[in-house]
């Protein structure tokens, strides 16, 4: 052959769970498949689309090789593309990779005879190898590691790739207009030095580290193109000091005041050094995932986590001081030792460390992990779809994660939404514990159905007030000046729940404050240029506990995103 006038058109396919995720992983494989650029294409899609239009798009491109990249968000979604796209283009081979189909590739090929192979692990080798044996530049797939594929009607294993060097994975973004709208992934590490049992990164134990240079050269180039954010995707950030250290300086001292970076770091391996430097950081500049998963010594032993919780809530402690960082902490339901009443307790725990946000997780019994080869000792029953979500274990009864699903709802409606912290936090002294209240709320909403219909912001309120008045009825005026609070701090509601009275403050006295404040300026200064008319659209006053108090939404607080306020000299 001759292999100048070979030419496949590739087509790396990536359906995303949302429009403004993008495919680290495709652009990766196309970067390092430098031969074949102009050849290889990248088709993102989202599980929201209809099939039909991806069927439309992927045929209409006319691929001769077609590859997809499997994770648990999308695989039920991509197998049904891939059943039909086959009937369309029955010549055409198909490759798959990703975690959802690397640790059982046997199988995925016994349940998808219309695929050709799977490119198991990491992909950039393995994937610049398989088109160099369709560029008939190899003769032999068998000569390829990382691959399980079909010849015929016998399925051929080659032996797992070695890791390697992520410095030689080319940066992907140099076209950063093609990302615009999209959140950007980053990664700086592959691999995780922890163990832990319900985890994939578990598996791959070598942990490598991409150069120093090329990484503050990257982020530069993110910096002087004034991108929002960048979602680093390395799985404990903070396992090497001196590798953390250097990229937080770097976006310290280069800071152009718009980007954000996001980590997940492992709280308790911080140290002090890492504190004063992150709480010397602009407001916003970072956010830190902190994967806490329970707080039960048992539980936390037996999944090979390595974490202090003490040592944990005083990390997050200290770094809530600096007021500057959102901090995201996770919990996993359904996981060993952990029944319903522990899970409380660990709710709880967490629930006092303050964190901006408290996310709910279920556990996923994910093939290859530790967790999926002793389930059956646990007695885990999860769900055969993906994301093998938990059903019940020896501890939780499905009872109980119906319960905790409803917990989670109010959580994240009552709690993560930031729009209700006033109220929240006082609610909390009327019941036992935190999770407690969360338990009673949602009950609330279960015995009034409220979880089978959808509710506006202002019917979230009313919802709140009506549980109030039920559960502390001689208390419900005060929580009403705090639901009123938590309401316009956020927005400047023109429509009033009908639960609240008036704002208190008159017509008149309102255009006699802002005649004042167009001359003197005392609390809108960042107004400058605008009238009287002009500020009152923009702002609102409010009579709450016997106080005039003034909402600035021009000013918000750079992490709750809440109106800056003034109390009124009278």
């Amino acid at each position: 052959w001759d292999n100048k006038m070979i030419k496949k058109h590739t087509i790396l396919a990536a359906i995303n769970a949302k429009y403004i995720h993008s495919n680290l992983a495709v652009y990766c494989l196309r970067a390092y498949a430098k031969p074949y650029i102009d050849e290889v294409e990248i088709a993102e899609y989202t599980i929201n689309q209809q099939v039909d239009d991806i069927l439309m798009s992927l045929y209409q491109k006319h691929p001769d090789i077609l590859c997809f990249s499997c994770y648990i968000w999308n695989i039920e979604y991509t197998e049904r593309v891939i059943r039909e796209i086959h009937k369309l283009l029955p010549e055409v081979p198909i490759w798959l990779g990703g975690p959802e189909v690397s640790y059982d590739a046997r199988e995925v090929l016994r349940r998808l005879p219309q695929v050709t192979g799977v490119m198991k692990g990491e992909g950039e080798v393995t994937f610049l190898e398989v088109l160099d044996y369709y560029h008939g530049k190899r003769d032999d797939l068998r000569k390829i590691p990382g691959l399980t594929y079909r010849d015929k009607d016998e399925i051929i294993e080659t032996p797992w790739r070695p890791v390697m060097d992520l410095s030689k994975v080319p940066f992907v973004y140099e076209h950063i207009e093609d990302f615009e709208h999209k959140i950007i992934y980053y990664e700086s590490s592959r691999g995780c030095p922890f163990s832990c049992s319900y985890c994939l990164s578990s598996i791959d134990k070598c942990l490598r580290f991409r150069d120093l240079s090329l990484v503050k050269k990257e982020l530069q180039f993110f910096l002087d193109h004034k991108v929002p954010q960048v979602k680093f995707v390395d799985r404990t950030f903070n396992c090497r000091h001196d590798h953390a250290m250097e990229i937080w300086r770097y976006i310290k001292e280069h800071d152009n005041g718009i980007t954000n970076f996001h980590f997940e770091v492992s709280a308790d391996l911080l140290n002090e050094k890492e504190i004063a430097l992150i709480n010397r950081m602009r407001p916003g500049l970072i956010q830190l995932e902190i994967g806490v998963q329970s707080a039960n010594e048992i539980t936390i032993r037996e999944i090979n986590r390595t974490m202090k919780i003490d040592v944990l809530s005083t990390i997050v402690d200290k770094i809530k001081k600096g007021n500057n960082v959102h901090q995201h902490l996770d919990l996993i339901a359904g996981l060993p030792y952990e029944g319903y009443e522990s899970f409380g307790k660990s709710f709880d725990r967490v629930y006092k460390m303050n964190p901006e946000q408290l996310q709910l997780g279920f556990l996923k019994v994910l093939k290859g992990s530790v967790m999926h080869d002793r389930a059956q000792e646990y007695g885990i029953v999860y769900q055969d779809r993906a994301p093998y979500e938990v059903l019940s274990t020896k501890w939780l009864t499905y009872a109980e994660v119906i319960r905790l699903k409803q917990i989670e709802e109010m959580v994240e409606v009552y709690y993560n939404s930031g729009q209700f912290c006033c109220t929240m936090a006082a609610l909390e002294q009327e019941f036992a514990s935190p999770f407690c209240m969360y338990e009673c709320l949602a009950a609330y909403y279960d015995e009034k159905n409220a979880f089978a219909v959808s509710h506006s912001r202002i019917g979230r309120y009313e919802i709140l007030y009506d549980f109030i008045v039920k559960t502390c009825k001689e208390r419900s005026e005060q929580y009403m000046e705090m639901l009123t609070l938590d309401m316009y701090l956020r927005d400047n509601v023109k429509k009033r729940p009908e639960f609240l009275r008036e704002s208190g403050v008159s017509s008149d006295e309102a255009a006699a404050f802002y005649k004042k404040e167009e001359k003197e300026r005392t609390y809108l200064k960042a107004y400058e240029g605008y009238d009287r008319r002009q500020m009152r659209k923009m702002t609102h006053l409010e009579r709450i506990d016997g106080k005039t108090v003034l909402f600035d939404y021009k000013n918000r607080d750079p992490l709750t995103g809440n109106a800056a306020i003034y109390y009124l000299s009278e």
